[in-house]
């Protein structure tokens, strides 16, 4: 997932770019207004998913940027910024943000807060396959494996593939976003509903019956300290 990280301090970016790449981020930092807007320009690159965009630039005021990337495009916006008063964050949010983070945050609650707003948007052309007619399900189609959404039904080569429900919850959310790594909290937060203590063992038992039944081990990849992603197949 690509980021677009607004900070004019270099300490502050260094930091949260390093925290941000561990956990699966390709980050872009843009030091001023100028400069992220021209991040954003189409460049025949993959988008950015998410903009975490800093208040206090040094070359314009960080709602002014806001509004003018809004009129650029309708990637995520998360406003992270030490300006605490409501008044701002309302502001923020009527100007199109999608998120307003206070300094100083947890780390895990800007991730969590990153994938939510991700989740939101639609996902830009990333190698899937993504069908819908009025009349039909809504499939993903990655190489091999169909994942027919409404039905909750599954193939491999035109093969149905027997899941359990979980298992299929599992499939779907990382399949909705191949390539994107989902923290492991986040998916027992999503698919069982409750909190990572205790969870974990069941999450990788999960894993490794997908793994099996779909006959495809390198499907799901294990992003070591973080959780797990989807690699595409090759066509």
């Amino acid at each position: 997932m690509r980021l677009l990280l607004v900070e004019d301090d270099d300490h502050v970016a260094a930091a949260l770019s390093a925290v941000l790449a561990r956990h699966g981020f390709d980050v872009t930092h843009a030091r001023s207004g100028e400069e992220a807007l021209r991040a954003l320009l189409p460049a025949g690159g993959a988008p950015f998913a998410v903009v975490l965009l800093d208040l206090g630039l040094p070359d314009q005021d960080g709602f002014e940027v806001c509004g003018r990337i809004r009129k650029l495009t309708a990637t995520p916006v998360i406003m992270v910024t030490a300006r605490a008063d409501t008044r701002s964050k309302i502001h923020g949010l009527n100007l199109g943000a999608d998120d307003y983070v206070v300094k100083p945050y947890d780390t895990g609650e800007l991730l969590a807060r990153i994938h939510a707003v991700a989740r939101r948007t639609p996902p830009a052309d990333n190698g899937v396959e993504d069908t819908h007619d009025l009349d039909g399900p809504r499939a993903l189609h990655l190489g091999a494996l169909t994942v027919e959404l409404p039905n909750r039904e599954v193939s491999v080569s035109g093969t149905p593939v027997p899941l359990t429900r979980k298992e299929f919850d599992l499939l779907a959310l990382l399949a909705q976003r191949p390539g994107v790594v989902f923290r492991r909290e986040q998916i027992i937060s999503e698919v069982w509903r409750t909190s990572w203590e205790g969870t974990g063992r069941t999450l990788e038992v999960h894993i490794a019956s997908l793994r099996s039944k779909l006959g495809m081990p390198a499907l799901i990849e294990t992003v070591r300290g973080v959780g797990y992603k989807i690699v595409v197949p090759a066509a």
